[in-house]
């Protein structure tokens, strides 16, 4: 398989290069310092892969991988970063990103990754995934569900029989919401919800 390399840390680049680069099924086709050049390599390279960086100079590796699924590329994303944020992590789900690592991962394991993203499996850091998972969406299905109903206009007492629940244990639910979004009001945090697709 043919890989880009994007890291903006030379000696990091070169080392996980020459690594990859040893494995026999893999052949570092082109490597860059910026996100800008890691576009125009793949345009002009056409890799199996890109590894990209998040943080780069010009262009971050979450900024590539949006532009080369807009252009309908066939090259697959993988990142490789420091930062576990669920904000990076959202976006490269939402940018078509086949893998997203840890820098602390050996090399060895990044190539078994490599290969399962070329056979078309997306490959998630365990670590990232465990510790994302809750920030990505801190509501539960229940408060989710009430959102919908306030979201529709429902009133408590309409949802507490809706719900076949107490109107205390609505507003319970309603201002343990607002707590977990940081939500100024009912209105602000359906916004939110919103905003974020968990509702």
């Amino acid at each position: 398989m043919k890989i880009v390399i994007a890291e903006d840390q030379g000696m990091l680049r070169s080392a996980i290069s020459r690594l990859l680069g040893m494995e026999p099924d893999i052949e570092i086709v082109g490597e860059s310092d910026n996100g800008e050049l890691a576009v125009q390599l793949i345009r002009k390279l056409s890799p199996d892969i890109a590894v990209l960086d998040i943080e780069m100079p010009l262009l971050s590796g979450l900024d590539v991988a949006e532009q080369l699924m807009a252009e309908g590329s066939k090259c697959r994303i993988a990142i490789v970063t420091t930062f576990a944020k669920s904000g990076y992590y959202q976006r490269a789900i939402q940018a078509g990103v086949m893998g997203y690592f840890l820098k602390d991962a050996p090399v060895s394991e990044l190539a078994v990754s490599l290969r399962k993203i070329y056979k078309g499996s997306r490959v998630f850091s365990p670590l990232l995934t465990f510790s994302m998972s809750e920030e990505l969406n801190p509501l539960t299905n229940r408060e989710s569900e009430l959102l919908s109903y306030l979201r529709a206009g429902y009133s408590v007492s309409e949802i507490s029989k809706l719900l076949y629940l107490s109107p205390a244990t609505i507003r319970n639910y309603i201002s343990e919401i607002l707590q977990k979004l940081e939500a100024k009001n009912r209105i602000d945090a359906v916004a939110i919800a919103l905003s974020k697709g968990w509702i």
